[in-house]
């Protein structure tokens, strides 16, 4: 897609990940790869990072145009989806989920354009009412390797896109090649929600709601733009930012 210099350049909202003193710093920082915002200029917008500041959710969103929910290696807690158990691999950033939460529902009922993902996919679900699997090897023993060894600007496996989906529409194909960095999954999928993708083996690897205009999950990491459909991603949802100026 792309835009001129003289075009206006939709406002895009990118979530951060956040990690506590080590490494890059003696104190808590927060991070992101360079890769999520180059997708989002290339596609013809204008992303800002976005603070875990949960009371300022609604404040923040109502000066966008669109809102990306990034992943990290880390998970939504249980508890917010009604779980009555915790398996034993998950760890959570509660803050960040927590302003996560805010900033989609601030979105939706603004009925923004909103893409989620990875974890931004399944914290889109949590959002909507859905479920998540927790340990996908428990629940899918027979599961191809979700959490790719090759490094991550590689393919790891494909995915079946859904017919009659905004997926669909976007990509234009019937599969696509993508990475996978995940030991989650969407479980139920959320009222209202559909399924648009899955892996060969049956995992969920993508969902969307078609009550809004552009309510859009992923499982994979299309900002590294291994398949031709990634960048198509990127350039719908900032068409569809576009379209409520």
């Amino acid at each position: 897609m792309g835009t001129s210099a003289s075009a206006y350049r939709p406002l895009v909202g990118v979530t951060l990940d956040v990690e506590q003193p080590g490494g890059y710093s003696r104190f808590p920082w927060y991070a992101l790869r360079v890769n999520y915002m180059d997708a989002i200029v290339t596609a013809g917008g204008l992303p800002v990072a976005l603070p875990h500041e949960p009371e300022l959710a609604a404040e923040l969103v109502g000066r966008l145009d669109a809102l990306v929910v990034t992943g990290g290696a880390f998970d939504v807690d249980p508890a917010l989806f009604g779980a009555g158990m915790r398996h034993a691999t998950v760890t959570t950033k509660d803050r960040r989920t927590a302003f996560e939460l805010g900033v989609v529902r601030a979105a939706l009922d603004r009925d923004m354009p909103v893409l989620g993902i990875c974890g931004g996919e399944q914290l889109l679900n949590v959002a909507l009412g859905g479920t998540l699997v927790q340990h996908i090897p428990d629940a899918f023993p027979e599961a191809l390797a979700h959490e790719q060894p090759n490094p991550r600007n590689e393919p790891g496996h494909e995915v079946l896109i859904d017919p009659d989906t905004l997926l669909s529409r976007l990509v234009g194909t019937a599969r696509m090649t993508v990475n996978s960095a995940h030991h989650q999954a969407v479980d139920r999928i959320a009222p209202g929600a559909v399924r648009n993708a899955a892996a060969p083996d049956g995992v969920i690897e993508g969902l969307e709601h078609p009550g809004f205009r552009f309510c859009l999950g992923v499982q994979w990491h299309p900002e590294f733009l291994i398949d031709a459909g990634d960048r198509l991603i990127f350039d719908g949802l900032v068409a569809a930012a576009l379209e409520t100026r």
